[in-house]
């Protein structure tokens, strides 16, 4: 291969790498300081100190341009909020007060203040909050941060661009505030912002910034012609600033179809794509706009996204048909490396050849290095890379852990009548009324309860061999005969057995199946503080036991009232793992919804009349483009039908939702034919119920009516408030009342009180009807 002269030298940078440090300092100190054990001094030296580490590390490893400003105490989103001032009225007194703890009580809310929506950020598990607009919302420039944290860099030496939430792409995000007039649209007011980031980019200017990055991950979705003229209005507002930095635009996670010609005329000095399959279309979308002459073009070739080993020779090619096509081209992943662990080095329990396969944060940064050299100086420069590199993928390729012929010969015989139940939904009702003699309005939980200090030292008390399994299960048996006993005394309707066996909804699960693999330090934000660790779904998927049946059959011989049995749906198990790249994603949903259609079976065999599925990911996995929804929707509904179906007509079946935009997926929850769906609805006031009502949704639903994500605990008037609003979109006898999502990060206290006023409310609204 050969490649332009090495004055165009090829540079390797990265959008944004993990924040947490090695350990999760940064979890430990924030937590750390909303308990009063660490002080605010204390916490700001912990991120100055994770946000050198990280840029020195990057500088180190060969990469030319380390980003700022992708660094957040909670999230970015909230970064961008405070940066051009949009603080809701109700959250302005904390900030004024002191600014680190209104930001904290914007994320995480005050007894007396409700904190911003939050939802999740396009197709991936990480939750932003979403920023509260209206017409009489005044910006003003805050650039604080993004100044103190470039030249934080600078002092290190390095050579640093600072990254920015772009302005057309906060105001796609945001929602109307509380209050505002419905049909009120955020993006009228980009005139009104375009001043205040013109404010900020001149002070970054002023610090010494070269090149600053706009990102615009919201121009990947299908956009009106009026959104479109909104991006390019932005854009030569913006590029025709007098004294301004260099601006690169950023996209990610799918295509610009329409958005790309108007970026490429815009008068930026570069921009940077996702060209990986994900974004299948961006490289012929660019051939065919001219390319970008004069100007750079940061190439996403590394997938940001998934933890397999990069195709080198593949990328190469892709940067080889590139040169022709910009200024200059630079080697980046396909998106802020937040989405990936931190480093696949430190996996010990993964058998050598398999962990070659696998590349987090440190090893996506080595790959680019790789590639930009490769790019500069010719393949012969990275021979020995490029072997080791073929000889990794071949070892995926053939490995036996991959290719499980009785699974293959199992999901190639499913036939459509499999994924259907016995009898229609109000045969089924009929029967599951009889059959559980339920009240109307009935109150439940979503099915974890708080995951305990005791028992978290318990899991690592059984890892490190300091108590014998059977001392384990009588701490397990304990912890469950006391939720048990506080359900009954608080008066819940339907219980659950709290899942303190469980380390994490996914991750149990996985655990227990063929073809996954379970990681130590695979820790990935998902929102705030709460960070999960994904497994990797590596080859063909089975269940070799049951894998709740005996838990969820104690609680229940623990009580008369129904105890629910709790699984992860197959959808959720895809999303929020890192999932296989060699096959269609409905080939691998249909495999898991098999192996949980097994442990349905036997629930419900050994005496379980409730059983839920939850799939919270059902959303989050939706495609970006309209075009590509029809084809997911129908794998993910039918596999989930597949693990239900099997079923007797008065055995129920629930299923739950959380944290995203459900009035795009309405027709695919109708699709699920669960008999009852809990879904998150606090913080949105309702909306869900209102776009259920509004689709005809037949079934019964529990719109939540508990923040399960704020430490403030709801008064009973509250709940009793909101399932009244519930009640003018859904009629009472298909009316559940439940929090919004599992309890397993809140602490008892918070959430007896909680549970005590849901109840109670739910009996005073009984009562009026």
């Amino acid at each position: 291969m050969t490649t332009k002269s090495a004055a165009a030298a090829a540079r390797a940078t990265v959008y944004g790498y993990p924040r947490q440090g090695r350990h999760r300092e940064l979890k430990k100190a924030v937590e750390g300081y909303w308990k009063g054990r660490v002080t605010a001094d204390a916490l700001r030296a912990t991120a100055a100190e994770l946000r050198r580490t990280t840029w020195q590390e990057l500088a180190g490893a060969g990469i030319d341009e380390v980003p700022t400003g992708d660094f957040s105490y909670y999230d970015h989103v909230l970064d961008a909020s405070v940066m051009v001032g949009a603080v809701p009225e109700r959250h302005r007194a904390a900030v004024a007060a002191d600014p680190l703890d209104g930001y904290f009580a914007m994320a995480r809310g005050t007894q007396d203040a409700a904190p911003l929506e939050m939802t999740k950020w396009f197709d991936t598990n990480y939750h932003y909050l979403v920023p509260e607009l209206g017409p009489d919302t005044v910006f003003s420039a805050d650039s604080t941060q993004q100044v103190t944290e470039f030249e934080e860099a600078l002092a290190l030496g390095l050579t640093a661009r600072p990254v920015l939430l772009g302005p057309v792409s906060y105001l796609l995000l945001a929602k109307p505030a509380p209050g505002v007039a419905e049909g009120f649209d955020p993006l009228t007011l980009l005139d009104r912002l375009l001043p205040v980031y013109a404010e900020v980019l001149a002070d970054l200017r002023a610090a010494g910034a070269e090149w600053v990055q706009l990102d615009e991950p919201a121009l990947v979705q299908d956009r009106t012609p009026a959104q479109l003229d909104a991006a390019e209005r932005a854009y030569r507002s913006l590029g025709a600033l007098a004294d301004r930095p260099r601006l690169l635009v950023a996209s990610y996670f799918d295509r610009l179809g329409d958005a790309l010609p108007v970026l490429a005329k815009a008068p930026v000095d570069g921009l940077a794509l996702d060209f990986t399959e994900a974004a299948a279309g961006n490289l012929d979308a660019l051939a065919a706009v001219g390319g970008l002459p004069g100007k750079r073009l940061v190439a996403g070739v590394v997938n940001g996204r998934n933890i397999w080993v990069n195709d080198l020779e593949r990328s190469l090619s892709v940067l080889g048909t590139l040169l022709g096509l910009a200024d200059r081209v630079d080697v980046a992943a396909s998106c802020s490396l937040l989405h990936v662990p931190l480093d696949a080095s430190l996996e010990r329990d993964i058998e050598p050849q398999i962990r070659r396969w696998l590349a987090f944060a440190r090893q996506k940064t080595a790959e680019l290095v790789t590639l930009a050299k490769g790019l500069t100086r010719g393949t012969d420069a990275i021979a020995s890379e490029l072997a080791a590199n073929r000889a990794d993928l071949a070892s995926r390729a053939s490995s036996p852990i991959t290719h499980d012929q009785a699974v293959r010969g199992r999901t190639t015989a499913v036939t459509e009548a499999d994924a259907r139940r016995s009898q229609p939904y109000p045969e089924r009702a009929a029967a599951q009324r009889a059959h559980l003699g339920l009240p109307l309005l009935p109150t439940t939980t979503i099915g974890s309860f708080p995951q305990t200090g005791e028992l978290r030292a318990a899991r690592a008390d059984l890892r490190a061999g300091r108590i014998d399994t059977a001392g384990y299960e009588e701490r397990i048996k304990d912890e469950i005969r006391e939720v048990i006993a506080f359900q009954e005394k608080t008066g819940l309707d339907v219980l659950v057995h709290g899942e303190p066996e469980r380390n994490d909804m996914v991750q149990y699960f996985a655990e227990q199946l063929t073809g996954y693999l379970a990681t130590r330090h695979g820790w990935v934000q998902s929102y705030g503080t709460r960070y999960v660790r994904p497994p990797i779904l590596a080859g063909d998927i089975s269940r070799p036991e049951p894998m709740t049946v005996r838990w969820t059959t104690y609680a229940q011989s623990l009580t008369e009232r129904p105890v629910k049995g709790m699984l992860t749906g197959p959808v959720t198990m895809l999303a929020w793992s890192f999932v296989r790249d060699d096959q269609p994603l409905g080939e691998t949903a249909r495999q898991v919804a098999l192996a949980l259609r097994d442990e349905v079976r036997d629930l419900e065999a050994a005496g379980t009349s409730v059983i839920q599925v939850d799939e919270p990911a059902l959303r989050e996995t939706l495609p970006l483009r309209t075009a590509d929804r029809p084809a997911y929707l129908d794998w993910a509904t039918e596999a989930f039908r597949l693990t239900t179906a099997g079923v007797r007509p008065d055995t129920q079946i629930h299923t739950h939702m959380c944290y995203a935009e459900f009035g795009d997926i309405v027709q695919a929850i109708d699709d699920l034919d669960a008999d009852v769906i809990s879904l998150e609805a606090t913080r949105s006031h309702m909306q869900v119920a209102r776009e259920l009502a509004a689709h005809g949704y037949p079934r019964e639903a529990g719109p939540g009516v508990y923040d399960i994500h704020s430490p403030r605990v709801p008064s009973t008037e509250e709940a009793a408030d909101l399932l009244r609003i519930g009640l003018r979109a859904i009629p009472a006898e298909r009316l559940w009342v439940n929090p919004d999502c599992g309890l397993k990060t809140r602490d008892w206290p918070e959430v007896r009180s909680a549970l005590e006023h849901l109840v109670t409310a739910a009996r005073a609204v009984r009562a009026e009807l």
